[in-house]
C-alpha cells in the first residue's frame, strides 16, 4: 500500500532518514579517527615485524618477531624503561602531595584567593619548551638560582643537569613545578564538593582542624585522589619534552626515558621497525598498568 503525498510520515517511515542523517553527522570523526589513529596504529604493528629503514631504498621485508627479541635482550632498553619507572614514581608522589597542601591552604579561606590560585596553576599554561629554558638557567652551575641560594647557607650546589646524580631529581623537580597546578585544580573542586554542614557537625562535637582534615576531608579525597594518581601516572609514564629539551637523555642515559629511546631507534638510526617494536612493547606494558589501575578503583568503589 503506498501513501499519498498528503498522509503523514509515520515514525517508520522517517527513521531511514534520520539514520542517514546521523551517519553523515559521524562519518568526518570516523574518517579522522580512521586516518590518524587507526591506519597508524595497525601500520606501526606491521612495520614492528619487518626491517624497515629510512636510510635503505630496498622495500622493507618481513623478518617475524626479531624485533621483538632484540629488544627483549636490549640492556638499553630495559634502562630506558627502568628510568621512566623511575621518573613516573619519583614525580607522581610529589605531585599528589604538593597538590593537597596547595589545595588545602587555599581552601582555609585566606584573602586573596585569586591570586593564590592564579600563582599555582600560571606554570601549567606555560609551554614545555618555557619551563625547559627556565629550569635550564635555574639549574646552570655557576650563574643558576639554585646554587646562588644553596651557596647562600653554605652548601656547595652540584651541576644539576650534568650530573648523573642529580639530573633525574632536576628534570623531576622541574615537572613538579610545571604540573602541579592540574592536581591542585582537581583537589580544589573536591573539596568545594564536600558540604559545610559536615565540618559545622564536627565543630560541634569538638574535633579539632586536624580531626576533620584526617576523619572528613582525607576519606572524602578518596576518589579525587584515585583520579590524580591515575591521571598522573598515565601522563608521567609517557613523559618526553622536558627530558628532551633539558638533558636530551644525559648524562650517560641517566635520564633517557623508553619513548625517547624510541625516537633514537627510529630516527636517529633509522631502524623503524626497531622502533615500532619497542614503542608496542611500551604500549603493553601501558595497557597492563592501566587494568592494574582499574581494577584498584574499582574494588575500593565497590567497598
Amino acid at each position: 500500500m503506498t501513501t499519498s503525498p498528503l498522509t503523514p510520515r509515520t515514525p517508520q517511515t522517517r527513521r531511514p532518514r534520520r539514520s542517514l542523517s546521523g551517519l553523515l553527522y559521524i562519518a568526518p570523526f570516523f574518517v579522522l579517527f580512521g586516518f590518524f589513529l587507526a591506519w597508524p596504529t595497525v601500520y606501526g604493528l606491521y612495520l614492528s615485524f619487518t626491517d624497515r629503514n629510512l636510510a635503505g631504498s630496498a622495500a622493507a621485508q618481513l623478518v617475524g618477531f626479531a624485533n621483538y627479541v632484540e629488544a627483549f635482550g636490549d640492556s638499553l632498553m630495559w634502562r630506558t624503561l627502568g628510568n621512566t619507572v623511575l621518573f613516573t614514581v619519583g614525580s607522581t608522589i610529589p605531585l599528589v602531595i604538593v597538590a593537597l597542601a596547595l589545595a588545602l591552604l587555599v581552601n582555609l579561606k585566606l584573602k586573596g584567593q585569586w591570586l593564590w590560585r592564579l600563582s599555582f596553576f600560571m606554570p601549567y599554561l606555560l609551554a614545555s619548551t618555557v619551563v625547559s629554558l627556565i629550569w635550564i638557567w635555574l639549574f646552570n652551575p655557576d650563574l643558576g638560582a639554585v646554587n646562588a641560594v644553596l651557596g647562600a647557607v653554605g652548601i656547595q650546589g652540584p651541576a644539576w643537569l650534568q650530573d648523573p646524580q642529580t639530573a633525574m631529581a632536576a628534570v623531576i623537580i622541574a615537572t613538579v613545578w610545571w604540573t602541579v597546578g592540574f592536581n591542585f585544580l582537581l583537589y580544589i573542586s573536591g573539596m568545594q564538593n564536600i558540604p559545610e554542614q559536615v565540618y559545622e557537625a564536627a565543630s560541634v562535637d569538638g574535633a579539632s582542624g586536624w580531626r576533620q582534615l584526617f576523619s572528613i576531608t582525607l576519606p572524602l579525597l578518596g576518589r579525587t585522589t584515585a583520579l590524580v594518581v591515575a591521571l598522573q601516572v598515565l601522563a608521567s609514564i609517557k613523559v618526553f619534552d622536558q627530558i628532551y629539551q633539558m638533558t636530551s637523555g644525559g648524562p650517560a642515559d641517566s635520564t633517557r626515558t623508553i619513548l625517547e629511546y624510541v625516537y633514537d631507534a627510529g630516527f636517529s638510526n633509522y631502524r623503524l621497525g626497531y622502533a615500532s617494536a619497542i614503542s608496542y612493547i611500551f604500549f603493553l606494558v601501558v595497557i597492563i598498568l592501566s587494568l592494574v589501575q582499574l581494577r584498584i578503583f574499582s574494588r575500593k568503589a565497590g567497598r
